[in-house]
């Protein structure tokens, strides 16, 4: 089985703005995490983005915006060298649709990705800047790092197994 490095989108990989990002514009890459990604992918950890995108059903942003932010992240990345498997994403926002099981706290998004890239869940990790993402994990059998936002993840490299 494969393992994983979860991570939250907002305040891990890119930079925390507060309670949305809403323009492209506003979108900045943490490139201060380009070292620490690399060097997990190379420890054999697939890397999952997981992140709850709430202005979605609040039309703050459309899919069009989210996708364009998306996919300058993953070639940033991939500039680097890292590769990032997927981005999972929640569209709902309880104020507009009630509950639902996949945005974070609640662990969906997670137990897809597991079941789809066969990842053991107990080797895996869920790296994130608030309490829901560290649930999500836990919930799905994934061991969850809470870091502060915009936090390098190179400061917490030796929580991760090798």
């Amino acid at each position: 089985m494969k393992k994983a490095v979860f991570l939250d989108r907002d305040g891990v990989l890119n930079k925390e703005l507060g309670d949305y990002v809403c323009r492209f514009e506003d979108f900045k890459v943490l490139e201060h995490n380009f070292p620490a990604l690399k060097e997990l992918q190379e420890r054999g950890y697939l890397l999952i983005v997981i992140t709850n995108q709430g202005g979605l059903a609040k039309s703050w942003y459309s899919v069009e915006t989210l996708e364009q932010m998306h996919a300058h992240l993953k070639q940033s990345y991939a500039e680097q060298g890292i590769h990032l498997s997927e981005i999972y994403y929640c569209n709902h926002h309880p104020e507009y649709n009630g509950k639902c099981l996949c945005r974070k706290p609640g662990s969906l998004m997670l137990e897809k990705a597991v079941a789809r890239f066969g990842i053991d869940a107990s080797a895996s990790y869920f790296i994130g800047d608030r309490e829901r993402d560290v649930i999500a994990g836990e919930a799905a059998g994934v061991k969850g790092i809470l870091i502060d936002s915009d936090q390098p993840i190179g400061e917490i490299l030796n929580l991760i197994d090798n």
